[in-house]
């Protein structure tokens, strides 16, 4: 079974990357789409689809632990460095990626970055949207974000909304795996196999070197998360796999 048919079968067809569409990722810092979803990114793209990860800050504050270490560190100097490592990690994985440079710990509650990322999706006109987790108590720039995209992707829907671009349907929206979940209210109820491109998630792991002490820690998620898509019914070739949240209902013909 391939990863599309394996990842159908656990009622997620929205997912699946041959001819879904647009793939948006809203990730709150810099790397947190490199951690949390950077093999559907990698499998999407893959297939032809087009990825947009919009990238709310750079993480430069409170996530840059490696670069602020280094002498002679400035508030500018961290931005860049983190704008680098993420467009390159996007590169690897074959995405586009939108810096919008709000600025983190915390993100700011700001009439402009509703309306940029709404730009952002009604442009791009996902099949499906990524995002956090609704609660987080360790990052709290984490749950504004998922807060700050199902306000965006309401607002991106509104027919009386003046616009360059027209108003969107309803995409599915999966919320990514967190750090440390059983904190986060995070029970996940899709598990995608990731085996055929976890080599390319590694890669694009091993950018983000402002936070390399994060790699094995995902690494060995990803195989802790592959070990549970066996048992719940994927094929047993299945090595590594990530975890979502679905947000909304599964609108389906047969629920088998």
């Amino acid at each position: 079974m391939s990863a599309a048919s394996a990842l159908s079968a656990v009622g997620a067809a929205q997912l699946e990357p041959s001819d879904a569409g647009p793939l948006v990722v809203v990730s709150a810092h810099a790397a947190d789409f490199v951690w949390r979803a950077g093999g559907v990114i990698a499998q999407s793209a893959a297939a032809g689809r087009e990825v947009t990860i919009v990238c709310l800050s750079f993480g430069e504050r409170g996530e840059s632990q490696g670069a602020w270490r280094q002498p002679g560190m400035t508030l500018e100097k961290v931005k860049e460095i983190r704008r680098a490592e993420s467009a390159e990690a996007a590169n690897v994985l074959g995405a586009q990626v939108v810096f919008l440079d709000a600025g983190d710990y915390p993100l700011p509650q700001s009439a402009e970055l509703l309306d940029s990322l709404v730009d952002v999706i009604r442009s791009t006109r996902p099949r499906a949207i990524l995002t956090h987790s609704s609660a987080d108590p360790y990052n709290t720039d984490h749950p504004f974000a998922a807060e700050l995209t199902i306000k965006a992707r309401m607002v991106a829907q509104a027919d009386g909304l003046p616009s360059a671009h027209p108003p969107i349907g309803a995409p599915p929206v999966f919320r990514f795996e967190p750090h440390q979940p059983e904190l986060c209210d995070f029970r996940p109820d899709v598990l995608l196999d990731i085996s055929e491109v976890f080599e390319t998630k590694l890669a694009a792991m091993r950018c983000m070197r402002a936070q390399d002490h994060l790699v094995r820690y995902y690494t060995e998620l990803g195989l802790r998360r592959g070990v549970q898509a066996v048992r719940n019914g994927g094929r047993k070739e299945i090595t590594h796999a990530e975890a979502f949240q679905r947000v909304f209902p599964l609108v389906t013909g047969a629920l088998v």
